[in-house]
């Protein structure tokens, strides 16, 4: 951020108080954000498409930040009404804040919306956009931020560090993230408390809250925990719901959990 400057010592004291680096503090931060792959520039068809799927998990999405994907009508010379498209993201509960991977064209009409632009993504084959992670927030964050739809990237592969390990409960409210490599649990992960990593997830004990492995894309990584009652699991974006009760077949089961095409697979470890 810059900071205005003026020579003048009567002109400095009307700025002292504002510019005391006490009074804010700026870092970066890593947020896994749900993304909204827009198909169509009908927003009415966008309308029906998205209830139809918020009624299946809209407690997860209530109020969470979301990303608008345009990749997929980025060649459509129609234009999109993002006012009308902003408008009813935040009728159904949810806080549009960016857009990414549209033409020129929509990028400049989403920021007279007030939409940010979000840019700078991996280059390379796109299979879906992306759930960006920065950086573990602190307890009491967002309770539902889980990918829409993501991005696989094509960029070089992150350098791997140190596996994460945890020997204590992670409570309700928590979030612990492996950056660049596996996570590995020796006790409970209740319910409300979120693991993340980039590489592999393992849980030595029962997963209760929310488990997210391969944050960064790694549609390779796998989810391994000794006793299934999540709330919900992901891998590279791909992510299934547990509103009600996880199925009996693997309930309280030994599981692991990879990706398939764009499905989760949960096998029982006998």
């Amino acid at each position: 951020m810059d900071t205005v400057r003026n020579d003048k010592a009567e002109s400095k004291d009307l700025f002292d108080n504002s510019t005391d680096d006490s009074a804010i503090e700026i870092k970066g931060s890593v947020f896994t954000l749900p993304v909204l792959k827009i198909c169509t520039a009908d927003i009415a068809q966008v309308e029906k498409a998205l209830k139809k799927h918020l009624a299946q998990s809209l407690s997860f999405f209530k109020n969470a930040p979301i990303v608008i994907d345009l990749e997929r009508i980025k060649q459509l010379k129609t234009t999109i009404d993002f006012k009308a498209l902003t408008q009813l993201l935040r009728a159904q509960q949810l806080v549009p804040v960016a857009v990414q991977k549209g033409s020129l064209e929509q990028h400049l009409e989403a920021e007279q919306a007030g939409l940010a632009i979000l840019t700078g993504q991996a280059s390379g084959k796109t299979r879906q956009p992306e759930a960006v992670p920065v950086e573990p927030s602190t307890a009491g964050d967002r309770d539902a931020e889980v990918a829409v739809a993501r991005n696989t990237g094509g960029g070089e592969a992150m350098p791997m560090t140190p596996t994460k390990i945890v020997t204590q409960p992670i409570r309700s409210g928590q979030r612990i993230y492996a950056r660049g490599g596996d996570l590995i649990v020796l006790a409970a992960v209740n319910a409300g408390a979120e693991v993340m990593a980039d590489g592999n997830i393992h849980i030595y004990a029962p997963l209760r809250g929310r488990a997210l492995a391969g944050v960064q894309g790694d549609q390779s990584a796998r989810i391994f925990c000794h006793s299934m009652e999540a709330e919900l699991i992901a891998i590279a974006g791909a992510y299934r719901v547990f509103e009600d009760h996880v199925p009996n077949e693997i309930r309280q089961r030994s599981v692991q959990i990879c990706l398939r095409g764009e499905q989760l697979d949960i096998m029982p470890i006998q």
